[in-house]
């Protein structure tokens, strides 16, 4: 094992979405960064994903929307089908703010095409493939620009002295761990999430579907004229757990299949998983950390912080992870670039810890709410039922489908769509010492 030692002023752990984000947004602003990636190359897990109004903002704000608006529509509409009943209800995704909303989302887009338009915009040189985190040091140092305060050990013996570390590296996040916010629990929920892929052509509407039945949830969501994507939330068994584990894909389509009611409703969902591209499939137990775990945890410590799923993850209820991940990229470009501009493109250790403080006051209330509304959206939709937050039973789980089956889409999930009217902000402009 080779000793290699290197200096970076920010160093990013994660080449996902919200790395590849931060790293932009440091670009943007005059900041060069090194991103770690454990993978050998773009991870793409789970094919798809849709990025609401709020996400959009901060693409704007990245410069790269106009890259990925000209190939994926916004939906306006969507609706969800009660299997059991065959009751269908309109969920429109629009609140009172009106036609500039709804020509930013959402959209449900390859998350391929999202990481190939962060990482072109990069410089070759930003992203280290095939490099896991070991640990992470405080040194100590004076105040000023040439202090490389923080100490990143890999796994294949080189050492990082970085400025500035920002964890992103997910919901397990080694960087969260050692800043000592509690790990995420588990909500009593697994996802399964795919792409169908049609080469004639699907023929569905440009719209949100979903699906609900006893303790499941189904929703397909085209991105293209030949590409659906497709996703099952579920409460699982241990035996099932213990076969899904292994990762085998025919073992997670055959599996999905067999959950689906036989009903003529659901007839479009076992089309769509039998088109499924088996690469694209991915299978895990939902996961989030609680509100009050981010609000009073540590979530900094001097100039080392965290962004997107190592942060604040979340249950996928109201797509919003990768969503919230890019408004933090944006955030903490903005927090960071004012401190570089301000100091005459220099990175000031004890400016930073300011700057990079405000970030997480900044954010802490804003995904907390987040975390907050997906998870009782996701209980709700699936008819109580889980772990977590809110515990069931059979009155709580009757009461909570009569909810859902009644007022939650026309009143409740007008007012959750009211937390992706989000804007967070655009980025500094001024002098900068890195253009490349």
């Amino acid at each position: 094992m080779e000793n290699v030692v290197m200096r970076e002023e920010v160093v990013i752990v994660g080449g996902g979405v919200a790395g590849l984000a931060t790293a932009l947004a440091l670009k943007r602003v005059g900041i060069k960064s090194l991103v770690l990636e454990r993978a050998n190359e773009l991870r793409v897990t789970g094919g798809s994903l849709t990025l609401s109004p709020n996400a959009w903002i901060a693409l704007e704000a990245l410069g790269v929307a106009d890259k990925l608006t000209a190939v994926y529509k916004p939906f306006k509409r969507g609706e969800v089908t009660n299997i059991a009943n065959g009751v269908t209800q309109e969920v429109l995704f629009t609140t009172d703010e009106g036609d500039e909303w709804l020509a930013r989302g959402p959209r449900s887009l390859h998350r391929k095409a999202l990481l190939e338009a962060l990482l072109e915009e990069l410089p070759t040189d930003t992203m280290r493939y095939s490099s896991r985190l070991r640990s992470i040091e405080k040194t100590e140092t004076r105040n000023d620009a040439d202090s490389f305060g923080v100490m990143v050990h890999l796994e294949d013996g080189t050492t990082i002295n970085t400025k500035v570390l920002i964890g992103c590296d997910g919901v397990h996040s080694v960087v969260a761990k050692w800043l000592g916010l509690k790990a995420p629990v588990y909500s009593g929920r697994y996802a399964v999430r795919g792409l169908g892929v049609f080469p004639e052509g699907h023929g569905l509407k440009h719209e949100v579907q979903q699906f609900v039945a006893e303790g499941r949830r189904f929703g397909i969501i085209p991105n293209t004229n030949t590409d659906v994507f497709w996703f099952m939330t579920y409460q699982s068994t241990p035996s099932e757990e213990e076969e899904m584990a292994k990762g085998d894909p025919n073992i997670i389509q055959e599996t999905m299949l067999q959950k689906v009611p036989d009903s003529d409703s659901a007839q479009i969902v076992k089309d769509v998983i039998q088109h499924a591209y088996m690469p694209s499939l991915s299978w895990g137990p939902l996961q989030f950390r609680y509100p009050w775990d981010l609000l009073f945890g540590k979530v900094s410590n001097g100039t080392i912080t965290v962004a997107g799923d190592a942060m604040h993850p979340m249950t996928p209820d109201l797509g919003q992870g990768g969503c919230s991940a890019l408004e933090d990229a944006v955030v903490l470009g903005r927090h960071i670039g004012n401190s570089f501009i301000r100091n005459g493109g220099m990175l000031s250790q004890e400016d930073l810890e300011v700057e990079i403080g405000m970030y997480v006051k900044e954010r802490r209330f804003r995904t907390a709410g987040l975390i907050t509304g997906s998870y009782i959206s996701g209980w709700v939709q699936q008819g109580g039922g889980g772990v977590g937050i809110i515990s069931s039973s059979r009155v709580v789980g009757w009461l909570t489908k009569l909810v859902r089956d009644t007022v939650f889409y026309k009143i409740a999930f007008r007012r959750l769509v009211g937390l992706m009217q989000y804007d967070c902000g655009k980025l500094p402009t001024g002098p900068t010492s890195y253009q490349n």
